[in-house]
Order: structure tokens, then sequence, then C-alpha cells
């Protein structure tokens, strides 16, 4: 067994309280090292003749990266405390992975050697709100979904659609207009809207704020807004909005002070300016978001900059009763700043949904004090490369979804924020070389996937689009422009993570044994029902072979409801090309 390869830390995604009375233990190993684990472990002040008092309790293979092993457990101590270690195995070779490093014998005689838990802490455990588990998000881009008030426009709005997007363009898309379409949001089987920034801008993407505490003209008044609030709650739909708190934009009025006043701005302090008077070429002498001299970036260590933005985050919870936050370039700001962010919108809204824009490992900003989730662009590079670009093979796509699970405790994977595409990328279509089959496959793995999956407005009716501003295309109403098919696909998949928990979060997710690298198989399984999804990948027909099945078990195809004879041997299926099969099977 290599050694150098075993890895446990007594906190973040390898040890965690999952709820009240409930530990998760994970054990990283050597791919294919070790043929068992199984962990030792007992509470540290329970003793019988000078012995510690023990179990042993055998650990599950949950996964697999390039490089590792992932070994779990669950366990409910008895007193809310909890040492333990780790016994692998390997042919007849037994190794103990404690605290204190390696033995051959189990140490018995010191409960110092092992890791601990000292105690389950209610207010140590990461929790979300419930019910972001059952949601599914519909991203808008306010400006390009829907216009409902022509009064509204800017000027120079062009005709609905009747240009290509580009970074100046504005086509007139209001709250009026999202207001005219909630039916069809409602039928098509989304329960929460993700909007992109609604307030007081320059731009048509109005990440540039102006006024963090006024809504952009075109889009509308306030009381509009909350009527299309209360109008959406009616539905069952939430709302997230989008703030953009790390920098702002040009026109700021405390930025402009800055400009005009120099180093005698009252203001000068709210941003991080390296010299006056302020340049904007060749680079910015003021700290921006990348180098763009129009979003200047914010002091969040300021009591003045903090105080003003913690207020914005209050401000349109308590009078608007928004159920969520988007957090633009949330990891450039401070830790502390989001702390304190955390603390004061649940203090309105206990189950207020905070979600940070990072694109990379986001462990550090989900310990529970601060986000619930982050935007889980992991997941989606992953699920493009193989399912869209076919750059990547199915054992390499197993592996990084492994590795992405395994990145996060259960209870963060469970909020992931999964997204196939965004204002900020190509649309999937595209991406997929406007193959609708693949397309069907992208859509069935994010929706039956563990987390929140969020569609972007218009990719369920087949819209495309290349990088920004292409992927901001106005949103099509003329039904005869729609790809209906893949809109009656999409709404049978939400439907069926709606009324079967399995395929949503009620089922826990696993890869099956497959060594054919045009099939891909993966499974979500309860207590009560296990899904397996047969799904071929290539360019031609598959026999693809389901694993064995009991007697006494019922087994039907999901999606058309038929029953499925089996035998006492596997059962075979032939699938087309990029066609797919699911499979129930529930003890009779």
């Amino acid at each position: 067994m290599l050694k150098e390869a075993f890895y446990h830390r007594p906190k973040n995604n390898f040890a965690y309280a999952y709820d009240e009375n409930t530990v998760h233990i994970r054990f990283r190993t050597k791919r294919n090292d070790i043929d068992e684990s199984v962990l030792i472990h007992g509470d540290p002040f329970e003793w019988i003749d000078g012995t510690w008092v023990e179990t042993e309790t055998p650990m599950l293979k949950t996964g697999s990266d390039t490089l590792f092993d992932y070994w779990f457990v669950e366990i409910q101590p008895r007193y809310k405390r909890l040492r333990y270690g780790f016994k692998a195995t390997s042919g007849d070779e037994i190794l103990y992975y404690t605290e204190k490093g390696f033995f051959t014998e189990k140490p018995l005689h010191d409960v110092g050697y092992y890791f601990s838990f000292p105690f389950i802490n209610k207010a140590d455990i990461f929790s979300a709100p419930n019910w972001v588990k059952n949601t599914v998000w519909y991203q808008i881009f306010p400006e390009r979904f829907a216009n409902g008030d022509s009064s509204l426009n800017p000027l120079n709005t062009q005709e609905w659609g009747e240009q290509e997007p580009t970074p100046t363009n504005f086509f007139g898309g209001d709250f009026e207009g999202i207001l005219k379409h909630l039916d069809y949001l409602k039928e098509l089987g989304i329960s929460g809207i993700y909007f992109t920034p609604i307030f007081k801008a320059e731009s048509n993407h109005k990440y540039d704020t102006i006024d963090y505490m006024e809504i952009d003209p075109q889009f509308g008044t306030k009381e509009t807004f909350k009527r299309l609030v209360e109008a959406c709650h009616k539905k069952g739909i939430k709302v997230m909005l989008d703030a953009v708190f790390n920098h702002s934009g040009y026109y700021f009025p405390p930025f402009q002070d800055v400009l005009e006043k120099g180093r005698d701005s009252q203001y000068k302090d709210w941003f991080h300016i390296h010299e006056f008077p302020l340049k904007t070429e060749p680079k910015p002498n003021y700290d921006t978001f990348a180098f763009t001299p129009f979003m200047p970036k914010l002091n969040t260590e300021h009591p003045e900059v903090k105080e003003y933005l913690l207020e914005v985050g209050r401000y349109w919870v308590r009078e608007f009763n928004i159920d969520g936050w988007r957090l633009d370039v949330a990891n450039e700001v401070d830790h502390q700043f989001w702390r304190e962010f955390r603390k004061e919108v649940k203090k309105l809204k206990p189950d207020l949904y905070i979600l940070g824009e990072i694109w990379h490992d986001s462990m550090p900003w989900l310990q529970g004090d601060q986000f619930d989730s982050v935007m889980n662009y992991p997941f989606t590079t992953a699920v493009l490369d193989f399912f869209a670009k076919e750059t990547i093979e199915t054992s390499d796509f197993q592996d990084i979804i492994s590795h992405v699970l395994h990145s996060y405790p259960k209870n963060v994977n469970e909020v992931a924020f999964n997204l196939l595409g965004s204002h900020d990328t190509p649309r999937i279509l595209t991406v997929a070389n406007e193959r609708i089959e693949k397309l069907r496959l992208l859509f069935l793995f994010q929706l039956s996937f563990l987390g929140t999956p969020c569609i972007y407005y218009g990719d369920e009716i087949g819209m495309t689009g290349g990088q920004d501003p292409g992927c901001r295309k106005c949103m099509i109403w003329d039904e005869s422009k729609w790809n209906e098919k893949l809109l009656v696909f999409v709404k049978k998949l939400l439907r069926l993570r709606k009324e079967v928990p399995e395929f949503g979060n009620g089922g826990e997710f696993q890869f099956e044994k497959n060594t054919n690298s045009n099939q891909l198989i993966y499974s979500k399984t309860s207590s009560k029902r296990k899904l397996i999804f047969l799904i071929n990948h290539s360019n031609h027909k598959e026999t693809i072979q389901m694993p064995f099945v009991e007697k006494h078990h019922l087994v039907t195809n999901l999606w058309t409801n038929e029953t499925i004879e089996t035998s006492s041997e596997s059962t075979s299926f032939t699938l087309n090309k990029h066609d797919f099969l699911i499979l129930s099977i529930e003890q009779l």
C-alpha cells in the first residue's frame, strides 16, 4: 500500500456533521491500491478495564478520480463525540492509519493516537435552505427576455430580435415582459428565477452598478418589481437577485466624486487607489475588475463601504422579500465581509439562499459561515467536455465528476448550483455543434444529478449563440421557431425530477462499473428504489448489459412506464446512438 497516498483531515469535506446526530467520514487512498477500508471509532471517554471501547465499521468506496479512491462511512455517535482511525487491507497486509501515523497493530492504549471529532455542535453544521434542494432555476438576462412596456425603452432601442446582440445595443427587455410570461415558466416546470443585475447601470448587462438602491428605469419601477416578486411567489417560484459587491460602475457617484476631487474626496478610501490623479490608460492606477477601468474595485474593509453594501443586502430582502442573492466575483471580496453579510441578511430571512460566483475549489467559502453554495463550474466544464465537445473519454468524465463530488460535503453538494451555460458562456447547443441529441443528453445528466440545476433562458427551445455577446440574444417568442420536441423533453425531465425523489436529491449518486468507453452508466439509489441510467454516448448502436436484478423486484422503464422482464442472468438492451434508458428497480 502506498502510504503517501493515505489522506484524511478531521474537518471540511473529510469529516463533518451532516446533521445534529450524524458525522460523515471520508478517507482517501491511491486508486486500486487497497481492498477494504474500515473505520475504527468510539467515544474517547468510554473504557473497560483499561481498554478503549471501539467499534469497526466497514467503509464504502464511493468513487475514484484519476489518482485516488475515496471511502465513506456515516456514523451516529451516541454521545456526539468521536475518536477514530482507519484500517486498510490489501491482500494479507493490514495497516492502521491514525493522527499519529501508521501502525501494524491497532493502538488501543491511548485514544490520543486517533483523529478527533470533539463534538457535534449545532452552530457548526453547514445548513443551507432546505427548499433549494427541490428547486430548478431559470436564469433570466432581463434586457433580453421580453419587452412588455415599450414606453420604458432606452434611447435607440432595437426591434426585438431583429439584430444580433452587441456589447452596447438594447432591445428593451423589462419586468412587464417577464410578468407576461410567468405562465410559460410555470408550465416549463421551473421553481426559481435567477436575475442578472437589475440595478441602475450604464450598460445592457448592468454589472457596472451606478446605484445599488435603485432599479434601472429601463426595467420598470420598484412597484413593478414588487408585483413581479409577489406574482412569482404565488406561482411557487423563488426569486434570486445578482449583486456586484466586488466593484462598482465607473459612474457610481462616490467614484465620480474621487475622479473630480482626487485626494480631497471623502470617498477616496472607498476604493483601492495607488496614486492621484486617477488614470485609466494604459492601465488604471486603481484596482479594478480585471483591468477594466470602468469597474473600480470597492474597499469592502472600509467601515462606510461595508455598511453601505450590507444595507443593500438587507434592503432588497426587507422591502421586496427576495429569496436569494447571487454574488458576482465573490472570491475577490474578503471573507470577513461575507461572514457579516450572511449574518445580516439571514437575520431578516433565515432561509435566504446565498450563492457565490466562484469558478474554482470553493471549500473556504463553504464552511457554513459565508455562502450556501457556489456556481459549480467544474461540473459545467466536465459535462460540456464529455457530452458536447467529446474531448474526454467516459473514464475521464467519471473521474472528474467523482472528484467534484468528493471536494465538498454531501450537504453542500445537495444545493450546488449546477449550470450548463450562462450569460458568460456560449450557448450549449452551439457548443454541441447544434446537435439536438447531444443537448438532450446534457439536460438528462444535469437534471438527474445532485444539486440545484439552472437552465439559461432559451436553451430549452434550442437557442444558439457564441461567446458573449452572442449568448445574449433576445428570447424567441415566435413558437414556430422553437424546437418543440426539445421543449417537451425538458418539461418531462423536470416533471420526473419533481415527482420521483431519487431523480433529484433523494437518491445517492454512483457511477456503475462499465468497461465500454461508448457507454455511461450511473445510478441514483434510496432505500425504496434504485434508478439506473444507461446512456449510449457513441455514434452507432450499442448493446448495454443491465446489472443483475434479484427476484421479487419490479423493473420499469421510467421514461415510458413499461414493465421490463428480467431473467436470472443479466439483461441486455440495444440503444440507438446518443440514446438513453432509465430503469426503475423497486422491491415488491
